[in-house]
């Protein structure tokens, strides 16, 4: 278990205002503390960013592979959609049900060695996936739910340890970095799968290229990051230490009404990126057969130009929308202290039109369906790097795992792991009305989708919320960092304090309770 020894201090001489995007967390150290040296290198903490995101980006290639070649998939075990839709389902129920436990671990035990076992599992049952045979569809579930071990305990633990190497506008700048490669690994995740798939003629091969790259990745995570003590950003690498058990820890994010809302915000957020990224590819090419610009895919090798665009537009807009929220973020906290739940909201809700737009306009425009996905995925990906930041800014440093693991879990739980298999559910239930058509088919689909913009409406709700609590969690998280110091030995202690009027007596600070402590 890992025990940091604490250094508390009330003074900050960093000057920035406390839980702004450029300073998610106020200073904890003296004005002799900041001169110190930090435990870890700046080159090693560059490094160590470095290798999390290339992990994370292969996480999310092999994530959304399985979308990429889902059309042959399809064909080759003969499903319907609504079967289809449970290989992401039952991935990301895996996902979620042990992201609380990983969370746990993560605030106590060695964050690093965690990762390692959890990469390990999965890149065992990844590459074992792909060799499933066609009367084998229970074992491809099977295997595809034991991957979600794995990257339940990289997505849960890495964004921590990236908070605690970093703060101010390096930390800001780490995370949105960290975060664009979600949507960029989701996007080469459509690209290589389906390349892969064409050049071998077999979907199975699309599932073995992760894998491969997961291996390098693994040994680099091994060797070059480290474990840095929670809080040491904050504390100069001494980090941040209280002992409390997972149900206070739990009691007290759910009294933090800004953590509540702002997850209820990325659920919505991660039902629209788990329907709308599983099923796209699909749509688009069952679009192509509807206006007769493809034939319909008989056997193997299917056509899978919608996949190449599609990622190629995720790719895109990811690294647009990310940079972009971003700086909208470090430009409007000087403002407004509720600038990025604000950011949010009109991200989902801009985006609801936009999707409304393509899913009917597909049926007589490829060109104009594309122009409108692009500007939805830009105005989501506004969100991705700054919905990390709100955790981090409003969760104590001790925290902040089993944060992220409560909020993978709820994201996930009533997000991503319901909404491919809710819409290929809706899909087949309106197809039976005219089964066996090409036609129909995409009409099935085409309204189905339709519950994604409702979704994104709920979700810019959810952040408007947020808004109206985040200023006063904000300073209610400082007031827990340093309202409970140990006393200061040394001439400092011995210096009389200012007296203060008998009339109004100043407030004393917000103190642990004795669980806490």
């Amino acid at each position: 278990m890992d025990r940091p020894r604490p250094r508390w201090s009330r003074c900050s001489s960093s000057g920035l205002r406390y839980g702004s995007f450029v300073n998610s967390l106020s200073s904890l150290a003296t004005a002799e503390e900041v001169v110190q040296k930090s435990a870890i290198s700046p080159r090693r903490s560059y490094i160590a960013v470095a290798v999390l995101c290339y992990v994370n980006l292969i996480n999310y290639m092999e994530r959304y592979t399985i979308a990429g070649v889902l059309i042959n998939i399809q064909k080759f075990f003969d499903i319907s959609d609504s079967v289809a839709a449970l290989l992401q389902t039952v991935f990301i129920c895996s996902f979620l049900l042990l992201a609380p436990l990983f969370g746990y671990l993560g605030d106590r035990y060695n964050r690093k060695y965690i990762m390692i076992a959890g990469l390990s599992i999965w890149l065992v049952t990844a590459a074992s996936s792909s060799f499933v045979s066609k009367w084998q569809f229970w074992l491809l579930m099977l295997l595809r739910g034991m991957v979600g071990v794995g990257e339940a305990s990289y997505s849960t633990i890495a964004p921590t340890i990236i908070g605690d190497l970093f703060s101010g506008t390096q930390r800001s700048a780490m995370i949105c970095l960290f975060y664009i490669f979600i949507p960029v690994g989701s996007g080469l995740g459509y690209i290589t799968g389906a390349g892969i798939a064409n050049a071998t003629g077999d979907w199975r091969w699309a599932l073995r290229i992760t894998p491969i790259l997961g291996a390098g990745g693994l040994i680099l995570l091994t060797l070059l990051c480290p474990n840095p003590p929670r809080g040491a950003a904050e504390t100069q690498g001494e980090g941040v230490a209280m002992q409390s058990s997972y149900r206070e820890d739990v009691k007290y994010l759910l009294k933090n009404k800004s953590y509540v809302w702002s997850t209820l915000g990325v659920t919505a957020t991660a039902f629209l990126v788990g329907a709308l990224g599983f099923w796209t590819p699909a749509f688009l090419s069952r679009a192509q057969v509807f206006q007769g610009l493809q034939q319909p895919c008989d056997k193997e090798p299917c056509n899978h130009i919608d996949s190449y665009i599609f990622g190629a537009v995720t790719v895109v807009t990811g690294i647009l929308g990310g940079c972009l929220g971003t700086a909208l973020s470090r430009w409007f906290s000087k403002k407004r202290s509720n600038a990025d739940p604000l950011i949010c909201a009109v991200g989902l809700l801009g985006s609801a039109p936009c999707l409304f737009i393509a899913i009917f306009v597909a049926s007589a425009s490829i060109p104009t369906t594309y122009v409108f996905i692009f500007l939805g995925e830009v105005l989501i990906s506004l969100n991705w790097a700054v919905m990390a930041d709100i955790l981090l800014y409003v969760v104590i440093p001790t925290r902040r795992a089993t944060a992220e693991a409560l909020q993978i879990s709820v994201c996930h739980l009533l997000g991503d792991a319901g909404s491919p298999y809710l819409v290929g559910l809706i899909s087949d239930a309106i197809s039976k009305q005219q089964p066996d058509t090409h036609g129909w088919n995409f009409q099935s689909l085409k309204y189905s989708l339709l519950v994604c913009v409702f979704v994104g409406v709920l979700g810019g709700l959810f952040f408007f919320l947020c808004a109206l609590f985040i200023a006063d969690d904000r300073k209610a998280t400082q007031r827990l960092v340093e309202g409970d110091p140990p006393p200061q030995p040394g001439p400092a202690a011995s210096q009389p304090s200012e007296p203060s009027e008998p009339s109004e007596p100043s407030e004393p600070p917000l103190e642990l309770s004795n669980r806490e402590k």
